[in-house]
């Protein structure tokens, strides 16, 4: 038995290496970065590829990759130069995690990440990683601390969801509060709007979307490309719902939702400024919802990151998504990202 003992502990200790393209990405991970492997949105390679490729064209990838056996853990970046680097996310992506291939239990998961924190080590100095839900930051902060990285940790957004198990819209309506309720009643009764809702992509609707935003409060779209090549992507997978609000014919709300794996999340919304007296943005969330919840029968429903005060109206719980700041005392760019940062805090101490 002894003598097989050092082959055991060869097989028990992670390989990890730093992949340096989406492609390359891709055939690391063998398709289990795919839909029917990976159940949240954000874990996918497709996503990321579109992230990538519409968000980030000009900073190159650096996908932290460790392997035990059948096993494995990806940490996707982007290189921001300077021995920094940030999560290969962006403002659509509303949960960011390491991915791991489908039933890895969880003490390999940990020893994976502690291999990945050291390969991390050995290229980047600085890391900014986000957004994070609190269990997945405490996760990170374990496995770079054995590793002797030094953390801090902020709460960067918050979430906003509805548990909607065994619900139909009836029955989640009645738990909405008043004022709610009656604000449905009365502008559907005064501004009576139309509504359309697609669960595959129409030109002719995400025009309409397109031209809704555009007259919106809404900020510019960072992306209209990355939103569009999603909307089309998830139509055609079937879990697109595209709502459409429209007034004397013409559009003047939209809403863009996917569902699935009981999951509705709500990713855009806008209505035309010009319209807001009318609130056609609530009425298209009343029909969004009533057919969501009557047809898809979703267990969650998420309203993605940000404290708007609406969405407290239709959500039941305020959750949290952290930013992880993680910087190496061993490296120059650790020691130098680490002093900034300790001096800005110290600013904003001070100046309350």
């Amino acid at each position: 038995m002894t003598a097989h003992f050092p082959l055991i502990q060869a097989a028990a200790t992670p390989g990890a290496r730093m992949i340096e393209s989406i492609d390359s990405f891709a055939r690391d991970a063998a398709g289990m970065l795919d839909r029917p492997f990976q159940r949240g949105q954000y874990d996918r390679i497709d996503w990321l590829a579109l992230t990538a490729r519409h968000l980030w064209p000009d900073a190159p990838v650096a996908i932290a990759s460790a392997r035990i056996g059948p096993h494995a853990l990806w940490l996707p970046l982007r290189d921001g130069g300077a021995g920094r680097a940030r999560s290969l996310a962006s403002w659509y992506t509303l949960a960011f995690a390491p991915i791991a291939t489908p039933g890895c239990p969880a003490d390999v998961r940990e020893t994976l990440l502690v291999a990945i924190a050291g390969q991390v080590g050995k290229r980047f100095g600085a890391l900014a990683l986000w957004p994070l839900e609190p269990e997945v930051s405490a996760e990170l902060q374990i496995a770079f601390r054995a590793r002797g990285w030094i953390a801090i940790e902020r709460v960067e957004a918050a979430h906003w969801v509805a548990h909607t198990a065994g619900l139909d819209f009836d029955a989640y309506w009645a738990q909405r509060g008043s004022k709610l309720r009656n604000t449905v009643r009365r502008r559907a009764k005064s501004s009576p709007v139309e509504t359309q809702i697609f669960d595959r992509f129409d030109a002719d609707a995400w025009a309409a979307y397109e031209t809704v935003y555009a007259g919106s409060w809404k900020p510019n779209e960072g992306s209209p490309a990355f939103v569009r090549a999603f909307a089309e992507q998830e139509g055609a997978a079937g879990t697109l719902r595209l709502g459409i609000a429209l007034r004397d014919g013409r559009p003047v709300a939209a809403q863009f939702w996917t569902v699935e794996n009981r999951v509705a999340t709500i990713h855009k919304l806008a209505h035309l400024e010009s319209e807001r007296a009318n609130s056609p943005g609530t009425l298209l969330s009343y029909a969004m919802f009533r057919h969501v919840l009557d047809h898809d029968r979703p267990d969650l429903i998420d309203y993605g990151n940000g404290d708007e005060g609406y969405k407290a109206e239709w959500m039941d719980e305020r959750r949290a998504r952290h930013r992880l700041r993680l910087f190496n005392p061993y490296s120059l760019s650790g020691l130098t990202a680490g002093a900034a940062t300790a001096a800005q805090a110290l600013l904003r101490r001070f100046a309350r």
